[in-house]
């Protein structure tokens, strides 16, 4: 089993796990949705192809968050228990490979956006390999997600010192931290990521403040 597949796996599981420990009516650090939104989202995104682009093109987004509105009554033990078992066999997110493309970043930020939503959280330890995972799938994605930034991007790796360009420009800002905290800052979570930005104090305001993510 490769290193993405496995990772996805763990981590669908452990987001079960914390779905299931906190309860439907806890925060997440996606912005205004509770640990039952966020359920109802993941259910939605493998069992229902017809919603997923609007998951990612805004003007579609209107019936995705009609179906997603469809299952708001649904038991959450139900969904928290779709998410652990996965997609039925005909949803393509089952495709033998694809896990491991699409859901390990996935599964990793939503289990992140639940655990750093409550009190007393702390940054996990992850093995070398993870690591090193994360940080080549950001540099494919990272110029995709500073697309919209206002100011050049560098993303630098604290543990070896290498580095990626996220968005050429000037003047640049450089992002500091582990892979991990680097795919949740680019992912737009700001306020849980631990990373150090480094740059013109203008520019760094700018890039705070700018949209960037998916």
């Amino acid at each position: 089993m490769s290193v993405a597949v496995s990772f996805a796996d763990a981590e669908r599981a452990y987001l079960a796990d914390a779905l299931e420990r906190v309860g439907p009516d806890a925060p997440t650090l996606c912005e205004g949705w509770t640990t039952r939104d966020l359920a109802i989202h993941l259910v939605v995104r493998e069992r229902r192809p017809d919603a997923g682009p609007g998951m990612i093109v805004p003007a579609l987004s209107g019936w995705t968050e009609k179906v997603m509105a469809g299952r708001a009554g649904d038991p959450y033990s139900e969904l928290v228990g779709k998410v652990r078992t996965g997609p039925p066999g005909w949803s393509p997110f089952a495709v033998p490979g694809v896990a491991g493309l699409v859901n390990a970043m996935e599964f990793f930020v939503h289990h992140e956006d639940v655990r750093r939503a409550q009190p007393a959280w702390e940054p996990r330890e992850l093995d070398g390999d993870v690591e090193d995972l994360i940080w080549s799938r950001l540099g494919r994605q990272a110029r995709l997600m500073f697309r919209k930034a206002p100011v050049g991007v560098r993303l630098h790796r604290e543990d070896n010192g290498t580095e990626a360009v996220a968005k050429a420009a000037t003047p640049v800002v450089t992002v500091i931290g582990a892979p991990g905290e680097l795919l949740l800052y680019a992912f737009g979570r700001r306020s849980a990521a631990r990373v150090r930005l480094e740059g013109d104090p203008g520019a760094v305001a700018r890039l705070e403040a700018a949209d960037v993510g998916l």
